[in-house]
């Protein structure tokens, strides 16, 4: 139960205060910035922390009160250039030498699986994560790898793919683009 003079944070906004009077559910709060508000008292929560500065009438030098504004400034957000912008947030390098540490005694069918496994597994991740776009690095070789990787985009209706970025990947990586359902 609250009750005058307690510190208080107003859930879902960021204010805090200190109780002023209580009105049956309707609490009024005097909040650090020197307002007066009325809340439900469902919508505060009692904090034992001190407040960053103390509530009072006294006269406060306008040097400090521009020295706690500027403390309290969020920072300023990095410009990403539009070149940046389009660079897929995700990289899947299918080469098997990067997916296990020896390939000795395994079958081209059994490293085959291996990165097809990785590739379906990678991708299921990108879906529940809600990447929208994964670039598969698969290399140039006889073809095999890309066909097969073709194949397994190929049964999902919520995606598209196409060669990826021929200046940076070259030939060997197919970019996939899923859609997301909000």
């Amino acid at each position: 139960m609250l009750k005058p003079g307690d510190k208080i944070a107003v859930l879902d906004e960021d204010l805090e205060g200190i109780v002023t009077s209580v009105n049956g559910s309707q609490i009024e709060i005097e909040t650090t910035e020197g307002f007066v508000m009325s809340f439900h008292d469902k919508d505060l929560v009692k904090i034992d922390a001190p407040l960053p500065h103390v509530l009072s009438n006294e006269d406060v030098e306008i040097s400090e009160v521009i020295k706690e504004k500027e403390s309290y400034r969020k920072p300023t957000s990095r410009r990403i250039k539009p070149k940046e912008r389009n660079q897929p947030p995700m990289e899947v390098d299918l080469h098997i030498n990067k997916l296990i540490p020896r390939t000795g005694g395994l079958s081209n069918y059994d490293m085959l699986t291996i990165q097809m496994d990785t590739a379906k597994r990678q991708l299921e991740f990108a879906m529940k994560k809600r990447i929208q776009k994964v670039v598969f690095i698969h290399g140039v070789g006889e073809g095999i790898l890309k066909a097969e990787l073709e194949s397994l985009f190929g049964r999902y209706e919520n995606l598209k793919f196409y060669d990826a970025d021929y200046q940076k990947y070259g030939l060997g990586a197919t970019e996939v683009y899923i859609f997301q359902n909000y």
